[in-house]
């Protein structure tokens, strides 16, 4: 069988019927903390130097700490260092562009509100300077965090108002997650019967954060290379 180079990546393989067998969880797992993991190396190979841009905004800074937290799970040959949204108004698009894949994050203050809903530099964008972006098919996740008890009515409601937004754009929303665990009565970041990305409670549940980012992570490494590998099975299955 012929080997399929791409770049300075060379995928073996001895059958190619299970897409599956290609998928990151499939390749050199490793246990740690009792959450599978894949190796660096096999996740470096896979993204092929695409580069996943973490984006947030922030009024007390716990939004930037989740930022931190998801770049640190990501490692830096995956993820860039989080950019507060603030600092690039005027010059979205050209940011934007740098990356394959877009992780999105904001906190709720303006509670209840119909729009504008994160107090944060993403409603100075939302409705002027992000129309103008061409994101179609450019995969976004959204994160955000909330107190689900103090606004068990709107909880984490800004977050909402992120997913649509990109998701308006064209792009292709991936990273939904269960809303077990949470305690809230309602939410526009409800998409469905799950919440539109990962939703943390520094006020009530913080001991939850890390070990909700590194699932998290997880999921979206499975969610960002899955297209790529399909698309490399088919190119093999040619040779």
């Amino acid at each position: 069988m012929k080997l399929l180079t791409t770049s300075s990546f060379v995928l073996l393989g001895s059958s190619l019927q299970n897409v599956n067998a290609f998928t990151p969880n499939a390749m050199h797992r490793r246990r740690f903390g009792g959450v599978t993991h894949t190796s660096k190396a096999s996740y470096t190979a896979l993204y092929m130097g695409t580069k996943v841009g973490i984006f947030f905004g922030t009024s007390t800074g716990s939004t930037a700490d989740v930022a931190d937290l998801l770049y640190e799970q990501f490692g830096d040959d995956i993820a860039s260092e989080p950019i507060e949204i603030d600092t690039i108004q005027g010059s979205v698009a050209k940011i934007f562009e740098q990356y394959g894949a877009l992780v999105v994050g904001t906190p709720t203050w303006n509670t209840g509100a119909d729009s504008e809903r994160s107090g944060t530099g993403w409603d100075e964008i939302y409705y002027g300077e992000m129309q103008d972006l061409n994101l179609v098919g450019k995969k976004v996740a959204v994160f955000g965090l909330g107190d689900q008890v103090s606004y068990a009515e709107n909880y984490a409601d800004a977050s909402g108002e992120l997913y649509d937004v990109f998701e308006g754009l064209g792009c292709q929303m991936i990273g939904h997650t269960s809303q077990d665990g949470y305690e809230h009565e309602a939410s526009k970041a409800i998409k469905g019967d799950k919440f539109c990305g990962l939703l943390c409670d520094a006020v009530n549940q913080e001991e939850l954060t890390e070990d909700r980012v590194v699932q998290w992570v997880a999921q979206l490494k499975e969610e960002l290379t899955e297209d790529r590998v399909v698309q490399w099975v088919a190119q093999l299955k040619e040779e």
